[in-house]
């Protein structure tokens, strides 16, 4: 059966290479803003379901969809993708010297080619403390480029590791996919499927 990887993000797809070599990627355009009342841990989960559906009606054949999706949650407050470098550099030394949330929501589902007939969500949640981190650093970091489309303006893969004191958690979910918990979610949904 076909598996759809529900993201154009090159890290996405690294890792869910790591675990299934046989995918395809079908990246959907979906409203990425939270709702008045919206809890952090909703939010994630609700884009990470509305990617993996909004990717399934893109293949008209029946197929298994990864959706996933990745936000900084600083005391509560979603900090997303940074607007300019100004936003970038000002969410990077938020986050310095404290530790923050990184919630990682990932959606298998199963689609018949007509609807959705099994779903199955999960969130990780890791911890990640960051260590001093100055303005000048933080703009130079900003001119690689890399924190440009990253939630709260970094990669702990990239650059940013350089500043990152202690994490627990997944390491792979921080990155955007969760791998543990991708394969046991898509292992449930195929044995749902007989």
């Amino acid at each position: 059966m076909q598996l759809v990887l529900a993201s154009g993000s090159p890290r996405r797809r690294e890792l869910l290479q790591q675990i299934r070599s046989d995918f395809i990627c079908l990246a959907s355009d979906i409203p990425e803003q939270q709702g008045a009342d919206e809890t952090a841990s909703a939010y994630v989960r609700r884009l990470a379901y509305e990617k993996a559906l909004a990717s399934a009606h893109l293949h008209d054949k029946p197929c298994l969809v990864v959706g996933s999706d990745t936000l900084i949650d600083r005391d509560g407050e979603v900090m997303e993708k940074p607007r300019d470098q100004t936003h970038g550099v000002a969410m990077l030394l938020s986050l310095a010297q404290r530790e923050h949330k990184v919630r990682t929501a990932v959606c298998v589902m199963y689609y018949d080619g007509k609807s959705v007939t099994t779903t199955q969500v999960d969130e990780i949640v890791t911890e990640v403390l960051m260590g001093e981190i100055s303005e000048a650093a933080a703009s130079t970091y900003w001119q690689t480029g890399e924190p440009h489309d990253k939630a709260a303006g970094y990669a702990i893969q990239g650059g940013a590791a350089r500043w990152v004191k202690r994490i627990n958690g997944s390491y792979t979910a921080v990155v955007g996919l969760p791998l543990y918990e991708t394969d046991q979610l898509l292992h449930a949904v195929e044995a749902k499927l007989g």
